[in-house]
């Protein structure tokens, strides 16, 4: 019966045995452990990841766990972001509209047979627009518009009445289009945004219940919503992918599309026409 031996001895063993190759693959894994620690110490250092306190500087704003804007770990490069979860958004504070877009939807007729859309989408309001469509629709061509959202119910509407009479939309040059305004943008047969125009979506929120009516089921009420906007987009001909951003981006923020992005998922169909130049002034003989 051999004597069994003690962990020390066993190493020796083990050691005397493989001395070469167990030594080399130890000095390796070492050497490729230290290699990864200074890699990664200087992308962060270069990346701006390790922040060097500055006492004259003021406290930086309190991050929370569960704050909407905190998708990646905060030590991991840049370019692994698009590969994470969450990690190829950029998502921007929701803007504060001006007094004239916090006000409900006016509507507006102007020359090249153009109807400006303007303001917040306040519920009811494609009552409105169906009657001024109903007085001036012969001579409307494109619907152009510049709101903050709002009713996804009546921005849908819109949005059938406008494919329905075959109008175009535009969100012109410095102008936004965003929450529940691009549903109504998708309705038109050619969609266009000009030059810096804001195109964003978030999550949709249901208005609360009134306090004379029956508790709702909220998470049931928002799967519908959601429902009825991708059944909606999937027909205007827009990718679903639109939607997809706006069920990851919170309420309180805003995913704002790329140029490139509103022309690969078919929200924007065609360049908007760029604004003609003055005309020059005629030359006088003396």
């Amino acid at each position: 019966m051999s004597q069994s031996l003690s962990p020390g001895q066993r190493f020796h063993a083990w050691l005397a045995g493989s001395a070469d190759e167990a030594i080399l693959r130890w000095i390796f894994r070492c050497t490729l452990a230290v290699t990864i620690t200074v890699l990664a110490v200087d992308l962060a250092s270069m990346q701006g990841w390790i922040a060097i306190p500055d006492r004259g500087a003021a406290a930086p704003a309190e991050v929370r766990e569960d704050s909407p804007t905190l998708n990646l770990p905060s030590l991991v490069p840049s370019i692994l972001s698009p590969l994470l979860p969450g990690g190829d958004k950029r998502l921007m504070p929701l803007p504060q509209p001006d007094s004239a877009l916090a006000q409900p939807m006016t509507f507006e007729l102007v020359g090249g047979g153009k109807l400006l859309a303007t303001g917040s989408i306040t519920p009811g309001i494609s009552q409105s627009f169906a009657a001024e469509i109903g007085r001036h629709g012969d001579y409307i061509k494109t619907v152009v518009l510049n709101s903050p959202g709002g009713s996804v119910a009546d921005a849908l509407a819109m949005g059938r009445l406008i494919r329905e009479r075959k109008f175009a939309t535009e969100v012109e040059a410095g102008k936004y289009c965003v929450s529940s305004c691009p549903l109504v943008f998708a309705g038109g047969v050619e969609r266009r945004a000009g030059q810096r125009a804001s195109i964003g979506v978030h999550q949709v929120t249901a208005m609360p219940s009134a306090a004379n009516q029956a508790p709702r089921d909220e998470m049931s009420l928002a799967q519908n919503i959601s429902a009825r906007c991708q059944r909606y987009l999937d027909e205007m001909g827009v990718s679903l992918q639109v939607w997809v951003h706006a069920m990851e981006t919170p309420h309180d923020r805003l995913f704002v599309f790329k140029p490139d992005e509103l022309k690969s998922l078919n929200l924007v169909t065609t360049a908007a026409a760029a604004p003609s130049a003055a005309p020059a002034p005629a030359k006088t003989h003396l």
